[in-house]
């Protein structure tokens, strides 16, 4: 099956996931900026994958605007987090990304990341440092935002290879 990923990267966590699902299936791989150059037609399988910000996949509005228009397509759309696999909470902000027509036609994925300060833009890393920060002052924190707390005052790199196995296993469907 002709695949193509299209990924959009902050801090090269999306980027990493991107360039694994193409290693293990032969596909083309572009940055964003590139594929909307990109006439798509010839692909049989559009991937796109994007970071988490605030649950809301980034730059996923391009692809979504298409979904019609690849309608001949099996459509994938993956978001990488800094939230580890296990969290409740993915599966229902991914589906936010989506209205319900959207959804029977893209299958979504969560990729655990990580967070990279030393590579966040500005915006980003005052965002997340003013989030750490409110979460350090709350009073009567539960114990999952205690660990919150602990992981997100530094960077970490929770990504791993194994995370794409669902991505490749619905490919082969």
């Amino acid at each position: 099956m002709k695949t193509i990923i299209i990924y959009n990267s902050q801090t090269g966590f999306t980027k990493r996931y991107a360039e694994w699902i193409a290693e293990a299936t032969g596909a083309d791989c572009l940055e964003l900026s590139a594929a909307k150059k990109k006439d798509l037609a010839a692909y049989e399988a559009i991937i796109f994958g994007g970071w988490a910000c605030a649950g809301t996949i980034n730059k996923i509005s391009w692809f979504k605007a298409n979904i019609d228009r690849w309608a001949d397509k099996k459509l994938i759309a993956f978001c990488v987090g800094a939230s580890p696999i296990e969290n409740l909470e993915i599966e229902i902000a991914l589906k936010q990304n989506f209205n319900e027509s959207e959804q029977k036609k893209v299958k979504t994925f969560y990729c655990p990341g990580g967070i990279n300060y030393e590579k966040m833009s500005a915006p980003s890393k005052l965002m997340m440092k003013m989030f750490v920060k409110m979460m350090k002052a709350k009073k009567d924190k539960t114990e999952a935002e205690q660990i919150m707390v602990k992981m997100l005052s530094s960077s970490y790199d929770i990504s791993d290879k194994k995370y794409i196995d669902p991505i490749l296993q619905y490919l082969k469907v």
